[in-house]
């Protein structure tokens, strides 16, 4: 992701993190409940982030 903008470069790099501690906490801690809402949470930043970029 090389598109200049240094908060969607952030925001994805934040995703992707928050994307391996989910699945570290599913595959090694058994913990199904919390890690889903982690990624809720973790990955709607970066969708809220590209929603205003494309805004007026």
């Amino acid at each position: 992701m090389k598109n200049g903008n240094p908060v969607q470069e952030r925001s994805y790099a934040f995703a992707l993190r928050i994307v391996k501690l989910y699945l570290y906490l599913c595959e090694q801690k058994k913990e199904f409940v919390l890690s889903k809402q982690i990624v809720r949470s973790g990955t709607s930043v970066g969708a809220n982030v590209d929603v205003s970029a494309h805004a007026k």
